[in-house]
């Protein structure tokens, strides 16, 4: 029976780039699982979109001399070129800019409001003398209370992952101006969090499947007391509070950005001419996976919950497959210094499977990685040219110089078929394990490993000896082997989907990889199966590509 799988993956901020930093923590992987499990046949829905309210967007825009809507409208047109040219297979990616948004945000809000999970009440909110305005908590910086980095926010401190009130700043100042704000008390709507407290305490202990640093950090969290938070900001970009006499107030975007989740679902329902899809992926039969960086852990596991729970009706995260960080030349990535690669810049330079490739490779899963020109070419060159692309081309060459292009007969099967078949179907299985568990780089550890096996098979039955004294020896051996090819194609689909795809189409196969599931018959490819055109499946890169690359770092504007 096919599972529903929702896939959600984080809502990058509509002001500036996508990097490989965000492409390796967040996007990758959930692109990795959602292809997986379409070939697994279960039913999947990937979604996300822009974030575009909130204060770093209205920062750019004043920046540009621009409006947020026009700085949101480009950045949402960036990514969707980002989402294609690196494969990443959204079913929708929207913006939290559309009325289906604004309405299915406004509904919760109601909901909680009329239940008490929301109220009303006043706080003491930074002012800004000088420009005459109260300050949503990005405009207002400062020295973190925990871990004392001064590049803090009034909403959170990126540098120790803590969210912040900016009244816990130490010197505050005002980002425009660096004056020091005032506090001046000001009426806002707050999300009842203590009234969620035990309950998400006790709901998170029972997550045993999620990751050690996932759900420590929330138990922490949690053991240190929910207050209540204000929800809404005086700024006049975003979603109106659906409640009169409020109207030069926005629900704040931390709210109102992780129920774009749903607002998705529904869209993409909407859109698919099926209005009541979004139900199948929000109710008891499904399973619900957020992949995000260590950054928004509070957010998933915290706060959107307890909005649900007020709410009412809804699947909780089944899990957080949250990733550490990825650092670039064992540097932190710094888009201020251009000590950063953005994707759209790569994917013009590289194609986009050596990519996902070396990033898949170096997923931030359990501590902080990191990313080198030096192991791209590296894994580009020794691993997809020489292991894996070397072994499809000189089997399927052989197949059509020898056979004429012709799947040849399996004869004389000893030993090291029948052991080179089980290693393959014990290789579905761990990677199959290893990808139900958000486990990639173990995953594409297992699909290498395998194809460094067969490597070492067909050097051993060298069929290009063989094929002069003793043609069935031969045939069996490259029998056996463009078999096992096409389980890699299988097994590595879901990380390199365009080469996979290529492949397919090469070993005579017709429609998408998708379409064969996530199986494999040892005799799949049948003898007299023909073949199709064999061509080059990776580009060796030249080792003055990382050289080129660290130039480039921190050198433009």
């Amino acid at each position: 029976m096919p599972e529903n799988i929702l896939v959600c993956a984080a809502w990058p901020y509509a002001n500036g780039s996508i990097h490989l930093g965000h492409v390796a923590g967040c996007y990758l992987p959930a692109d990795i699982f959602a292809r997986y499990h379409r070939l697994k046949g279960n039913n999947v829905l990937m979604v996300s979109g822009s974030d575009a309210h909130g204060t770093p967007v209205t920062i750019t825009a004043e920046a540009n001399g621009s409006t947020p809507e026009e700085v949101a409208s480009s950045y949402q047109e960036e990514f969707l070129q980002d989402w294609k040219d690196l494969g990443i297979s959204f079913d929708l990616f929207t913006s939290t800019h559309t009325d289906n948004h604004f309405s299915v945000s406004q509904d919760i809000f109601l909901k909680l409001y009329e239940k008490d999970f929301i109220y009303k009440d006043t706080m003491s909110q930074p002012y800004c003398e000088d420009h005459q305005r109260f300050l949503a908590d990005r405009y207002v910086e400062g020295v973190c209370p925990h871990c004392h980095d001064g590049g803090a926010r009034g909403d959170q401190c990126d540098a120790c992952g803590n969210t912040l009130d900016p009244k816990d700043l130490i010197d505050m100042r005002h980002r425009d101006c660096s004056a020091n704000p005032v506090f001046r008390e000001t009426e806002h709507f707050f999300l009842r969090l203590s009234a969620f407290e035990q309950q998400l305490l006790d709901w998170t202990r029972q997550q045993n499947h999620w990751k050690p640093n996932v759900k420590n950090f929330t138990v922490g969290f949690l053991e240190g007391g929910l207050k209540d938070r204000a929800i809404t900001r005086d700024i006049t970009w975003g979603v109106p509070v659906p409640i009169p006499g409020y109207e030069d107030k926005r629900i704040y975007v931390w709210f109102e950005a992780v129920i774009g989740y749903l607002s998705a679902a529904i869209e993409a329902g909407d859109e698919l001419g099926n209005p009541d899809l979004w139900m199948d992926f929000w109710k008891d039969n499904a399973r619900s996976f957020y992949f995000m960086g260590k950054d928004n852990i509070p957010f998933h596991t915290v706060i959107w919950p307890a909005m649900l729970l007020g709410y009412g009706g809804y699947n909780l995260p089944y899990d957080v497959p949250a990733n550490e960080y990825v650092n670039m030349e064992s540097q932190k990535i710094s888009t201020s210094r251009n000590w950063v690669i953005n994707l759209k810049d790569a994917v013009q330079r590289y194609d986009p499977d050596p990519i996902r490739y070396t990033l898949s490779a170096i997923m931030p899963e359990t501590s902080d990685s990191n990313f080198t020109w030096d192991e791209f070419v590296r894994r580009n060159n020794d691993e997809l040219v020489a292991t894996f692309g070397n072994l499809v081309n000189r089997v399927l060459s052989m197949i059509h110089r020898n056979f004429d292009g012709q799947v040849p007969s399996q004869n004389n099967v000893g030993t090291s078929e029948v052991e080179i078949n089980k290693l393959a179907e014990a290789t579905l299985i761990s990677v199959s394990e290893s990808i139900e568990l958000c486990k990639f780089r173990e995953g594409l550890t297992h699909c290498m490993s395998l194809a460094r096996e067969v490597n070492r098979y067909l050097d051993e039955k060298a069929p290009w000896t063989a094929i002069k004294s003793d043609r069935d020896s031969a045939g069996t051996t490259l029998n056996n082997s463009v078999n096992i090819i096409n389980c890699l194609k299988t097994l590595l689909h879901p990380y390199l989907p365009f080469s996979t795809q290529a492949l397919h189409e090469m070993l005579g196969l017709e429609g998408g990889v998708e379409k064969n599931g996530w199986t494999w018959k040892s005799q799949e490819l049948t003898p007299g199966h023909k073949l199709g055109e064999v061509k080059r499946l990776f580009d060796k890169l030249d080792d003055s590509v990382a050289e080129e690359e660290l130039n480039r770092l921190g050198s433009e504007s």
